[in-house]
């Protein structure tokens, strides 16, 4: 990282478009049908807990967190993350998910779930969701379902369907 002057903020709503354009380079139109798509479908994520990292004014990455629950347990659901393809491999995903989980647990959040690669997310402390404890709207690889607390023992009995936190419908 030492070569690279990086900034991260937390996204505004002027940042939307940049980062549309971000998740159709990095995940292509393929991304509309994955589960955690099918969530946000309803709710929008939380712009105090979101994201943006930049290099001068070139927009670089981007971490979003979305308001869920997990049966009656709040939660926050993390991704996408996404860094442009030539700034990869040089701390910027880690710096993202490292400001939106500390500012997470700073709000008082108290657990963040996610799909992804668990030797990826593991860096940050995310475990594997045990098998059959959580499900989520349409196909999705639980192997990669994985699970942060934010305080200790946040995820004891929680279980059930992951759905959007109505609550913050639009």
């Amino acid at each position: 990282m030492t070569e690279l002057s990086l900034t991260i903020l937390p996204e505004t709503p002027k940042d939307a478009q940049a980062i549309e354009r971000l998740h159709e380079r990095t995940f292509g139109p393929g991304r509309f049908v994955l589960s955690a798509y099918r969530l946000r479908e309803h709710v929008d994520h939380l712009l105090d807990v979101s994201f943006t990292a930049r290099i001068g004014t070139l927009l670089v990455g981007s971490v979003r967190q979305l308001p869920v629950s997990i049966g009656d347990t709040q939660a926050l659901m993390l991704g996408p993350l996404t860094v442009e393809p030539p700034f990869r491999s040089r701390g910027v995903g880690r710096a993202l998910l490292e400001r939106a989980i500390n500012d997470a647990r700073a709000k008082g959040h108290r657990l963040i779930v996610l799909v992804g690669d668990e030797p990826y997310y593991a860096r940050v402390g995310f475990k594997p969701v045990p098998k059959g404890l959580m499900t989520m709207p349409g196909p999705v690889d639980y192997s990669r379902l994985l699970v942060l607390e934010l305080v200790d023992g946040a995820f004891e009995g929680v279980s059930g369907p992951i759905q959007p936190d109505w609550s913050k419908a639009f």
